[in-house]
């Protein structure tokens, strides 16, 4: 592997899903890793954080970015599926798009020579229908947190191209593990607690990651020549159905999910008479990801397997 051999390296949303796994992850692995979080009580211990209270165009990041090799962009404003703000995108706006492209501006200035930004597989859209989404795709966000996200990505190649600042972007489907928030964690307390849950039936194909691959193809695109300036697409390179999703959740947690079968036809009712449409979309419709060009640009390979957890009799 052509590397190169960074020092410093600033992890913006720390104290989040990924970046408490990934900060440790690059402790672990020697690197001088300093962490941002909102305020003084969001703080990992062991980790060394600076506060930083908001993330939009007024953001000063200098003290955080002194002697910084790397930015491994993660905090923003996350997907909700209900979201309540009177003007969603502008609100994602702000934080997605124009905080980001402050930071990659101050990180350029700073003499930064990587920006890692951690986007989302909603750029390309919401679901896929035989033929998985492809880098080269054109892209169709979904949502207005989708566009946020594009419209980062488009204003970080700009200052790529006009500085020395070199751009990683990652386009992840949904990430889970043990403690993982949002469905998986909804589906993480059904299982805790013995609800059934209705996905027997459910048999589509959804591309995800499992927090300890997405923590290492990061690692891996902080040092790697092959990643400069480069779009990359992420999973476990193992589809899983919802059903199997469930199963899966229920050996990470250590307890047997309690799966039942319900005919789809009345699932999709039930969702749009909740009102919970997108949510239906996610869980019996196939998302699919090729990331083959990260494989072979990079020679990564996921170290989590779902299907072995899925098939062992932990």
């Amino acid at each position: 592997m052509t590397q190169e051999r960074y020092n410093k390296i600033l992890v913006t949303g720390s104290n989040g899903f990924v970046g408490e796994a990934l900060c440790e992850a690059l402790r672990l692995s020697g690197y001088d890793v300093l962490g941002s979080v909102r305020d003084r009580s969001l703080a990992i211990e062991g980790q060394d954080y600076i506060i930083v209270d908001s993330l939009d165009s007024e953001t000063d990041w200098g003290q955080a970015l002194e002697c910084c090799d790397v930015v491994v962009h993660l905090a923003g404003r996350a997907h909700m599926l209900n979201d309540e703000a009177a003007d969603p995108l502008e609100a994602f706006r702000q934080t997605n798009t124009i905080g980001t492209l402050n930071l990659a501006e101050q990180a350029a200035n700073s003499g930064v020579s990587r920006f890692i930004f951690l986007s989302s597989i909603g750029v390309n859209g919401a679901f896929t229908a035989g033929i998985p989404f492809n880098v080269d795709d054109s892209p169709s966000p979904h949502s207005p947190y989708a566009v946020s996200k594009l419209e980062a990505e488009i204003g970080l190649r700009a200052i790529a191209k006009r500085t020395s600042l070199d751009v990683v972007i990652i386009r992840p489907p949904a990430i889970y593990g043990k403690n993982a928030p949002g469905n998986f964690g909804l589906i993480e307390k059904f299982i805790r607690i013995g609800i059934p849950l209705p996905v027997g039936l459910i048999n589509n194909k959804r591309s995800l990651v499992a927090i300890e691959n997405i923590v290492s193809f990061i690692a891996v695109c902080i040092e790697h020549n092959k990643a400069v300036n480069k779009l990359f697409f992420v999973s476990d390179n193992e589809d899983l159905s919802t059903r199997e999703v469930v199963q899966l959740m229920g050996k990470i947690v250590g307890k047997k999910p309690q799966i039942v079968k319900l005919p789809l036809k009345f699932l999709w009712f039930m969702f749009k008479r909740l009102d919970r449409q997108k949510s239906g979309e996610s869980l019996m419709l196939d998302l699919q990801l090729d990331i083959d060009y990260s494989l072979e640009l990079l020679g990564w390979s996921p170290p989590f397997s779902p299907k072995l957890v899925i098939e062992s009799h932990i």
